[in-house]
């Protein structure tokens, strides 16, 4: 299991001025989106923001995609608005923000939208002063995208395979065979990038912590709903240390979802599946 007792060292933090907003016209769309296993009701609050920028998130609050957005806002020190999205009942911002996609996160500058959470990520590295997200390095930009984009295609995939989206037990027993096989690959990735400090960024968090570290508070909820190990003992004992220091930095504290909360709502999603399910199987 995860340790989360480090001593904090980070910085960082949100600044919270948080009001409520109306809610943005709902729209209906047959498209589901890769992440629909992961919505809410549509809510609204927003923050104070320094500096004449206006800045708006639309996400849903389980979303790695989302939480990792956040993360860069976070650690670049900047408020924002941030809306909750329904993605059974897409808001009309939505849909007219990522017309090609239709899917979160969304974040909105100055009335200009940004989709796809990496390179969201990218865009606050660039658009804004701070802790750089990026090195200045291009093989080490390089190298952050292809572990940054690992972390989606292999380790998101497996754990969202076993809990969300395995239709059978045995793809959901595959699934956790492919998130012990991605994780133990992410094990060397951190051993070679971080050069024996922190974080895959080195010294600092950087974009590929961002992308592993917005998927810590599923891969707690993996653990504890399967009983299973997935960061530490022999295989992954650099991961197990990495999610300790990252959980304990200011922004991830204010970020990242509560794992009990995240195990309610993966049960409350395989109840509506198991049921949708059981018509079909009864044919």
């Amino acid at each position: 299991m995860f340790s989360f007792h480090v001593p904090n060292t980070s910085p960082y933090i949100i600044p919270p001025t948080v009001r409520s907003t109306p809610q943005a016209p709902n729209a209906k769309h047959s498209e589901r989106d890769d992440l629909s296993c992961l919505h809410l009701t549509h809510t609204s609050r927003s923050c104070t923001m320094a500096g004449g920028d206006d800045l708006k998130l639309l996400g849903t609050w389980p979303s790695p995609f989302a939480i990792r957005v956040k993360l860069a806002l976070a650690l670049k020190g900047l408020s924002y608005e941030y809306t909750e999205e329904d993605l059974a009942s897409k808001s009309e911002l939505l849909l007219s923000s990522n017309p090609v996609h239709k899917k979160i996160p969304v974040l909105i500058h100055n009335g200009v939208p940004v989709c796809e959470s990496n390179l969201i990520v990218e865009y606050v590295d660039e658009a804004f002063a701070g802790p750089a997200i990026l090195s200045a390095d291009p093989y080490e930009r390089a190298t952050a995208r292809f572990w940054a984009a690992y972390a989606d295609d292999k380790v998101f995939a497996s754990w969202a395979t076993m809990l969300l989206r395995g239709k059978t037990e045995e793809e959901k027993s595959e699934g956790k065979k492919a998130l012990f096989v991605a994780l133990e690959t992410m094990e060397g990735a951190l051993a070679k990038c971080s050069d024996g400090k922190g974080f895959f960024g080195g010294d600092s968090v950087g974009l590929v912590d961002l992308a592993l570290g917005s998927q810590l508070s599923w891969l707690k909820t993996a653990e504890v709903m399967s009983g299973e190990e997935f960061l530490g003992g022999d295989k992954t004992p650099l991961l197990a240390a990495w999610a300790a220091r990252f959980s304990e930095l200011d922004a991830t504290k204010a970020v990242l979802p509560d794992v009990n909360k995240v195990v309610e709502f993966c049960k409350m999603k395989q109840a509506r599946m198991a049921a949708a399910a059981a018509p079909a199987s009864n044919n």
